[in-house]
Formats: structure tokens, C-alpha cells, sequence
């Protein structure tokens, strides 16, 4: 399968020659099965049309979808317009901007950051998944999706992120607020190196501690990999 990745971000500058950009992280969870063509959305790069691959996705990004850049304006038009004709799926501000781009309400939360290994309940179960057993996930966020799209349906949720995971089944599209492609290992050097001034230390030392905790990031990844061949 072709699958376009459409990359609105990456690791920061700090981190960027330890770890892999965002695209290659999620092209080693999804395997060799899926071939990658990587567009630089906050360059202003889009596919030129909505057949150039087989199927989307928006990785995690900095950036907050209510930001003024024109590539996030850029993006939501595009995500619009190939919306159904492709599978689609969402990652952290992916799962953000599609949520606002479908109809949905985005802002930066009142409850602050959401960081560390976080457990979602899984609400509504789907022939791509194996089982409603709670899932664990590496979290890196304060923006939320805070009012559903039309025809959005809750998949996971947490008392901290009420909607953290979502379907749209007309639209052949998820979302998840969680990384499923981000490791223990970079998940922890990521807040570390917000420690003290993006993030409060106590708060980071407990996300960190979090950390040694199992996830599911392979059995998400088999889901991804699921939904995106027989959506």
C-alpha cells in the first residue's frame, strides 16, 4: 500500500540527531507492507491530487490547529477534500486537526499538560481491533479535542482526555490523541528536555517514572495496520 504521510512535525532541534523524524517512526510501526511517501506539510508541501496514495496519515506536531500558519489552513482544506475516498488516520495533533477540520472544537486544555504513559478505557470495540481491554500509550500534549464532528464516535477515552480516540465511518478515518510511534525511551528525553521550563519538574518526574510501566504500542500498531488495509 502506498500510503502518504503527510509530516507536521518532528522531534526538536535538540533531539533531532538522537532520534528519528516523525515519519520514521511511524513507517517502522506500521512495517514494510506500507510504502511511505513523505510530504513536508509545514513547508507548504501537499499532494498535488487526492490519488497520489492509497491512504493518509497526519503525524504530531508543536504547532496548535487554531495557529494562524497558512499550511495548517493548507492541510485542512486538503483533509477535507480527500475526506472518504482513502483511509485516514490521525496522531496527536493529526488526531487535533482532523477533529477541527471535520467540525470538531480544538483548544489548548485548562487542565494542562497530558505527559507520560496514559491509560485509555476503550469504549467502542471495531472488526480492526482485538479486544476492549484498556490501552497504554505515551502521551505529549495540552491541546485537546473538546466537542465531537458530526459522525465522529469515541473508540478510547480517559478522564483527562474524554476523547482520545475516535472513529469516523463514513469518512474511513481514526484518530488517536496517544503515540503509538513514540518509544519509552524518546517519550522520557522528550520531557526532559521541557523539564523546568515548558514543564513543571515535579509533574515531569512523575511522567518520566511512568515510563517503566508496559504500553501497547504494538498492539495499537497491528490496529493501525488492520484499519488502514480494509477501510
Amino acid at each position: 500500500m502506498n500510503l502518504g504521510i503527510l509530516e507536521t512535525g518532528g522531534p526538536p532541534a535538540d533531539l533531532a540527531t538522537r532520534y528519528p523524524s516523525y515519519s520514521d517512526m511511524m513507517r517502522r510501526v506500521l512495517g514494510p507492507a506500507f510504502r511511505a511517501r513523505v510530504y513536508d506539510v509545514q513547508r507548504g508541501v501537499l499532494p498535488g491530487t487526492s490519488g497520489e496514495c492509497d491512504a493518509w496519515l497526519v503525524t504530531g506536531s508543536a504547532a496548535g490547529v487554531y495557529d494562524p500558519d497558512p499550511w495548517i489552513a493548507e492541510l485542512k482544506a486538503f483533509l477535507r477534500k480527500v475526506s472518504g475516498q482513502a483511509p485516514m488516520v490521525g496522531i496527536c495533533f493529526g488526531h487535533q486537526v482532523m477533529a477541527d477540520a471535520f467540525g470538531g472544537q480544538v483548544i489548548k486544555s485548562p487542565k494542562g499538560w497530558g505527559i507520560g504513559l496514559h491509560t485509555y478505557e476503550v469504549v467502542r470495540s471495531f472488526p480492526w481491533m482485538d479486544s476492549s481491554a484498556p490501552v497504554r500509550l505515551s502521551a505529549s500534549h495540552q491541546d485537546q479535542v473538546v466537542s465531537l464532528p458530526p459522525g465522529a464516535e469515541v473508540v478510547a477515552r480517559s478522564d483527562f482526555t474524554p476523547f482520545a480516540m475516535m472513529a469516523y465511518p463514513e469518512r474511513r478515518a481514526i484518530s488517536l490523541q496517544a503515540h503509538p510511534e513514540f518509544t519509552a525511551d524518546y517519550t522520557g528525553a522528550l520531557i526532559e528536555s521541557r523539564k523546568g521550563t515548558r514543564l513543571d519538574a515535579e509533574l515531569a518526574d512523575a511522567a518520566i517514572a511512568s515510563l517503566a510501566g508496559d504500553d501497547d504500542r504494538e498492539r495499537v500498531a497491528i490496529w493501525l495496520r488492520r484499519f488502514l488495509a480494509s477501510a
